[in-house]
């Protein structure tokens, strides 16, 4: 504990992030005001004037929309990442097990992958099974998959080369059983790492698709449509704005910012 608070980044961020985790769970419970209730006659009013960050062209309460919408981006954003992080593990360990023509077919069906931004993969599943929370977790989840394949297989390697697994390997112990016992939980810390990282690209990602209208149908609040409605009204209420933007980079700075501390407190390498 004390290693950790001596870093500033880490200690940032995870106080960024916990806030922002707190918020969510806390709009689950309670928020200023219903975050779909419209009151025209209170339309576009500025912070403080009605509520603490103002209304929107309908009247709602920004900051309620906000807390819901806190919500709505970070559980969509962390099934996504989930859902990348478990397949993406999973195929990542087998390819570093078995080498071969099944290292060279997943590395370049990764770089196909890659090749597909999630913005148009959402677009093109939109167009079979309409859009939607689960299209966002879908498009999202499966460009972050090559991220952890990639990951994992680099990182499973260099496990699969120590005296450890090698004496396992002596030992007749299967391979199967040498990634379970030894591989997963050796990489497990750079994958964990990675997770929160990628969460913060999640959540660009989702308010990107919410932007475009491919993520949470109305009237879920979400910071992407937030950002959408407000384009009309930029001039007369620049706040509807500037509240889900701020929210936005917050977000993915402390994740960022968690990430990296992170990744310094669990290299075993530093004892600082």
């Amino acid at each position: 504990m004390t290693r950790a608070l001596r870093r500033p980044v880490f200690v940032a961020g995870l106080a960024i992030t916990s806030a922002l985790f707190a918020v969510a769970l806390l709009s689950l419970a309670w928020t200023p005001f219903p975050p779909g209730r419209m009151n025209i006659v209170q339309k576009l009013k500025a912070p403080l004037e009605s509520g603490l960050l103002g209304t929107d062209q309908f009247g709602r309460d920004v900051a309620s929309m906000l807390m819901v919408g806190a919500w709505n981006s970070l559980s969509t954003s962390i099934l996504a990442v989930l859902l990348g992080a478990g397949v993406g593990t999973a195929v990542g360990v087998v390819v570093a097990m078995r080498r071969g023509l099944l290292e060279i077919i997943v590395m370049r069906g990764c770089d196909i992958i890659f090749a597909v931004p999630p913005i148009l993969s959402a677009m093109m599943l939109g167009a079979f099974i309409g859009s939607g929370r689960f299209t966002a977790i879908i498009a999202i989840g499966i460009f972050m998959v090559p991220v952890f394949a990639r990951l994992a297989v680099s990182a499973a390697l260099q496990i699969w080369t120590r005296d450890y697994v090698t004496a396992a390997t002596g030992m007749g112990r299967r391979k199967g059983t040498i990634t379970l016992v030894h591989v997963l939980p050796n990489i497990s810390n750079q994958i964990i790492v990675q997770v929160t990282i990628q969460l913060g690209l999640a959540i660009l990602t989702e308010a990107g698709l919410s932007f475009l209208g491919l993520g949470m149908p109305p009237p879920a609040p979400t910071w992407g449509r937030m950002l959408a409605d407000s384009q009309t009204f930029l001039g007369q209420a620049p706040w509807l704005a500037l509240m889900p933007g701020l929210a936005i980079a917050l977000a993915v700075l402390g994740l960022n910012m968690l990430g990296d501390g992170l990744r310094d407190l669990l290299d075993p390498r530093d004892n600082s």
